[in-house]
């Protein structure tokens, strides 16, 4: 027989999971729509031609933009960042588009929207890009071009290489959106596309809703705050470290994320996490092990919880009683 407290737990649980999972669902579905437009329209070489010819400043801004925009896929980023760094495009340019590819895109922003509001939303984008902006500028000045590899990478029909040259050749990338369809063909292709990515991606929604759940119902809000309240000075840091191992994908980390700050965690705290885990997760460094030598990653693994940091701090003392 299970004691009454746990059944309690468990029946919050449930009840917090479907809660979550009635939310969250069509939003990710809407959200992917989006990506999947957001493919079609801005295909990986098109955006390495909009930001080839920029220069430090606007091409910064620009680039963070394009970031937000872009899927942060592995037939996405890495080509773009490839042949961006191959045709000597400045390394700052490139970061501002890294930084903020991961961290401030179109799922993030429409999931973010559904679970915490407009305000929160808002003041996260701001301040995410604005992050991505200088933090490119300021990397861009450290002269650590040499850090970058001499790969090959074969997407969009093209071999691109980080030395500079790329040729006709290789396979097709699912990212890359075909110029000659029309807009009908595109709005169906991204429709079938956010309900594959959906269906792909629900394992990992079920495995957030499911840990926020039970956040929710079983953990004692006291043990929470004693670990990452405003009482720990290190609850930020702490939390921007902490998302790493845990992030698999932006649709399981913000239920957890929501979960805890429903049981009082503070919101900076809580955006702290949510950076941390997308910008410096385990796949997402690999992923970039491709390209940089781990000079270079450290410096943006280093930068990823900086702006964790510093954008939950803001969220803490000035926003906190804004919002």
């Amino acid at each position: 027989m299970i004691p009454a407290g746990y059944e309690t737990a468990l029946i919050e649980s449930a009840e917090y999971f479907v809660h979550l999972a009635l939310v969250l669902a069509p939003l990710f579905v809407g959200a992917s729509f989006l990506v999947g437009l957001a493919q079609e329209y801005l295909p990986p070489e098109r955006v390495e031609a909009m930001l080839r010819s920029r220069d430090h400043g606007s091409g910064n801004v620009l680039a963070a933009g394009l970031g937000a925009v872009t899927p942060f896929c592995s037939c996405s980023t890495v080509p773009i960042l490839a042949g961006l760094l191959g045709a000597g495009a400045p390394i700052g340019l490139a970061f501002s588009f890294l930084l903020a590819s991961p961290i401030v895109n179109w799922i993030a922003v429409i999931l973010l929207f559904g679970l915490f509001g407009a305000s929160v939303t808002i003041a996260y984008v701001v301040m995410a890009l604005s992050a991505a902006i200088v933090g490119g500028i300021v990397i861009g000045t450290l002269n650590l071009e040499n850090y970058v590899k001499d790969v090959r990478i074969t997407a969009g029909g093209r071999e691109i290489t980080t030395d500079g040259g790329a040729t006709t050749g290789g396979t097709s990338c699912a990212c890359s959106g075909s110029p000659s369809r029309s807009h009908r063909e595109r709005f169906s292709a991204a429709g079938r596309g956010a309900l594959s990515f959906f269906w792909d991606t629900l394992p990992y929604i079920i495995i957030g809703i499911t840990i926020g759940a039970l956040i929710h119902g079983a953990v004692p809000e006291a043990f929470l705050q004693r670990i990452a309240g405003p009482s720990n000075p290190l609850a930020t840091p702490m939390a921007a470290l902490a998302g790493a191992p845990i992030y698999v994908s932006i649709s399981g980390m913000l239920p957890i994320a929501h979960s805890l700050a429903e049981q009082g965690i503070p919101i900076g705290t809580v955006i702290a996490f949510v950076i941390g885990g997308a910008g410096i997760s385990i796949p997402n460094l690999i992923l970039l092990n491709k390209l940089f030598e781990r000079r270079l990653l450290a410096v943006y693994a280093g930068t990823v919880v900086t702006t964790g940091v510093a954008v939950g701090v803001l969220f803490n003392t000035v926003l906190a009683g804004l919002l």
